[in-house]
């Protein structure tokens, strides 16, 4: 019973890892950055490189963070701005932009299933039970990503500056806020903290060209129903992370990989603005 509540606790932890770029982007672009697949993708192959040029482990996500965020701005400048305001076309323009950057890595590192070791091995007795030491850790890494990220929006200018373009970018331009500026920031920011869960999960599982799809669908759909609010994607990621931990420990591992889809999907058509103000 205690391994089940901690593999509920640390899945919970890991989507909301994995969730909080698209979250940021969500949040002030009120677009769906379909290329988040991708930047886990850098952020897993960036720590792959820090592995093989013997970096301390506690660099890798800082480099996966430092190249997601410099792609991810050069993406913002020359395909995603010309968008704003036409959310399709910029869904298909990021998932254009995923299968761009897919090949670009497969073209580097190739197709083979390559592997990171964890930074930190062994189990740790908790109440009686071993449980993965690098699972727990994950916990820490998600409380730490909300702490900064809490942080940057209330307790900097440019924190400032993006709650008023969420709350009204027509007045925050008119106040002298460079919203252009913002959105470029806030979308380097978002690619960021996706190549970091990138480089976060990959001790957790295998590293190829792929991989960040397995993660999109579930990061898409959690995102929706918290409507935008880091609190509510927190929640979220525990209710359903659980449900999705109970599902496959009780029923089936498949029925399990698909009940955050499911039951987000029918969050949605319960409240289709999500439940930010619920």
């Amino acid at each position: 019973m205690i391994t089940l509540a901690l593999d509920v606790i640390t899945t919970a932890a890991i989507l909301f890892i994995v969730s909080a770029g698209l979250l940021i982007v969500f949040g002030v672009m009120k677009i769906i950055n379909f290329a988040h697949a991708s930047f886990i993708t850098v952020g897993a192959y960036a720590a792959l490189v820090a592995s093989r040029l013997g970096l301390p482990p506690v660099l890798a996500p800082a480099l996966a963070f430092l190249i997601g965020g410099l792609i991810g701005a050069a993406a913002e400048r020359v395909v995603v701005r010309r968008l704003y305001g036409r959310p399709l076309d910029a869904i298909l323009a990021t998932w254009g932009l995923s299968i761009v950057i897919g090949q670009l890595v497969t073209l580097v590192f190739g197709r083979e299933v390559q592997f990171v070791p964890a930074p930190v091995s062994g189990t740790l007795l908790i109440f009686g039970e071993d449980y993965s030491s690098y699972r727990l850790l994950m916990v820490v890494a998600a409380f730490v990503i909300a702490g900064l990220f809490t942080g940057l929006l209330n307790g900097t200018r440019l924190g400032l500056n993006t709650r008023a373009v969420i709350m009204n970018e027509t007045l925050a331009q008119g106040l002298g806020i460079d919203s252009t500026r913002v959105r470029l920031i806030t979308f380097a920011i978002g690619c960021g903290l996706a190549a970091i869960a990138g480089a976060l999960i990959t001790p957790l599982a295998s590293v190829d060209p792929n991989m960040g799809l397995s993660w999109l669908i579930g990061a898409f759909m959690l995102v929706m129903i918290s409507g935008g609010s880091l609190l509510t994607l927190g929640l979220s990621c525990f209710v359903l992370g659980g449900l999705q931990v109970l599902a496959s420990t009780f029923i089936s591992p498949i029925l399990g990989g698909l009940t955050i889809a499911v039951l987000a999907a029918v969050s949605l058509r319960l409240r289709p603005e999500g439940f930010a103000r619920a």
